[in-house]
């Protein structure tokens, strides 16, 4: 993959892997014990770009953090609005193949179905990895000129709904009352109300973020920082 530079390669093969994404339950809800977490961080030196991808694993039902990875490497693919994955996915995997517990199901921070061909970072990488996936991002990603969200009840658990064509990309979700909602999507394998009930299972008292997305924000702060102070 890391060799198509090509634009319109890159479109052909979200299109063609956006006609095998699954939006139903290919597991049971009762059968999720750890939930892996996913996030890079991003850095220039020299004039080349680098990023960190970390990968916190937690259990499901405690919220205990049972496993932390991390890679770090060069970006080869220049940024290109709508193909993010095209620049995360090497370094994600990389980090996956550390990893000593198999997740039962990947959340990204970031997108899913909620993107313009259905292929949010959090819907590419889960071809690859072979497992249920969920895009959580802090903020809007607008998939269509002109087409804004609706806010939700102020109460935890409200929710509207992104419609665009009558077709549901995404939920917007408020994890806590009063606090700004989360954009809460499909990423592959599993149907839009499961992943906003595993969602809102995983919102710890600190944060409307998910916890296993908020700690692995906050472990590529602190990889990016130790990375670059032994550059």
């Amino acid at each position: 993959m890391m060799k198509v530079m090509n634009e319109q390669e890159f479109l052909d093969i979200q299109n063609s892997l956006r006609e095998k994404i699954n939006l139903t339950d290919c597991f049971e809800k009762d059968n999720i014990k750890n939930v892996a977490g996913v996030d890079l961080a991003y850095w220039t030196k020299d004039g080349h770009e680098y990023a960190v991808c970390c990968i916190v694993v937690i259990e499901y039902k405690t919220h205990e953090v049972i496993e932390k990875q991390q890679y770090s490497g060069k970006i080869k693919v220049p940024y290109i609005a709508g193909f993010l994955a095209f620049r995360e996915l090497p370094l994600i995997l990389e980090t996956v193949k550390k990893l000593n517990i198999e997740p039962d199901l990947f959340m990204f921070d970031g997108n899913g179905f909620l993107h313009p061909r259905h292929m949010g970072i959090a819907t590419h990488a889960s071809f690859y990895l072979k497992k249920a996936t969920i895009g959580v991002a802090k903020s809007y990603y607008r998939v269509r000129e002109g087409l804004d969200y609706t806010e939700p009840g102020m109460t935890a658990g409200s929710f509207t709904d992104i419609v665009c064509d009558s077709e549901v990309y995404g939920r917007v979700l408020r994890t806590h009352t009063g606090v700004k909602p989360v954009f809460v999507s499909v990423g592959n394998f599993i149907s839009l109300n499961t992943a906003t009930e595993i969602t809102m299972n995983l919102v710890g008292k600190d944060s409307h973020i998910p916890v296993p997305t908020r700690l692995a924000d906050l472990e590529t702060h602190t990889a990016r920082t130790d990375i670059i102070q032994r550059l």
